[in-house]
């Protein structure tokens, strides 16, 4: 067994010792989506590392590297073991491997997201001495169970339209939490190629926006300007976004549990709550 980076490695490789290590999960990966899963989340292979065996991936911890609230950060983007090798702690192995590579290269924290109903790992990550810094609620529903249908009289002074990243960094503080690392604008920008933006223009000013992937039913971030709020803003955006999608569902992950005002425009839509996570962070 032999634990080493990931910088010559295949995404081929890659990819087998993912797909192994998740083959007892309920969900599916296509590797398209994995692959931009991974350029969203600025995945850095010189500073993610896998345990080998026999040349094949059995373990791996894939990160992400970039700046979060300003300070150099490494992101889990996924951790995960083949289903023969767990229990080996091979996962805490790696992490330790790993912890001198990423001090050496900057990196002054440690991020990472994990269900709350995942006690097991939620436990190790405390013995590690973790602290949850946030809690995330995540939402998801079938295109058609979603209430928000076109109403007779649509303000005829707001318009939708394509914009571009630079539009959605203007208007961030539109939003009223910090986005998690996935939906920040840096991975935004990283995969700006396989997502939709769009902004909300009344008068030709920006009101609004959105940013979703159509192929995976991801809605990364939506937001209203403030003045603008309960005027239909959010719902035109929202109806243009699923019209798009080419899922039958769609999914709005890592909402700040502190957020009241997008909680409660997804509850009028019949976008109920689907789980929760927690964000936690290790300073390196």
């Amino acid at each position: 067994m032999e634990i080493r980076n990931l910088e010559h490695t295949g995404f081929d490789t890659l990819f087998s010792g993912f797909e192994r290590a998740f083959s007892d999960y309920e969900i599916r990966f296509d590797k398209e989506e994995v692959r931009s899963m991974l350029e969203r989340r600025g995945y850095n292979p010189r500073l993610s590392f896998a345990a080998f065996d026999k040349g094949e991936i059995v373990a791996f911890t894939l990160n992400g590297t970039g700046l979060f609230d300003g300070i150099p950060t490494a992101y889990d983007t996924g951790t995960g073991t083949v289903k023969e090798h767990r229990g080996k702690g091979l996962a805490g192995k790696i992490f330790s491997h790993s912890t001198p590579f990423l001090k050496e290269a900057g990196i002054r924290q440690y991020l990472l997201e994990v269900l709350q109903n995942n006690e097991k790992a939620i436990s190790v990550y405390r013995k590690m001495n973790f602290a949850t810094t946030r809690e995330f609620d995540c939402f998801r529903q079938s295109i058609e169970k979603i209430d928000n249908p076109a109403v007779a009289e649509e303000d005829s002074t707001l318009k939708i339209e394509p914009v571009t990243t630079r539009f959605i960094r203007e208007c961030l503080d539109f939003c009223d939490f910090s986005p998690s690392w996935q939906n920040s604008i840096d991975s935004i920008e990283r995969g700006e190629s396989a997502l939709t933006c769009l902004g909300a223009l009344v008068d030709g000013l920006p009101a609004g926006y959105c940013v979703f992937d159509p192929e995976t039913g991801d809605l990364t971030q939506i937001a209203v300007k403030k003045e603008h709020r309960r005027k239909g803003v959010a719902s035109r955006l929202l109806r243009e976004a699923t019209s798009r999608m080419k899922t039958g569902f769609v999914k709005i992950l890592n909402v700040c549990d502190s957020s009241r005002a997008l909680p409660a425009f997804l509850e009028k839509k019949s976008i109920p709550l689907a789980s929760k996570q927690f964000e936690m962070i290790l300073p390196l």
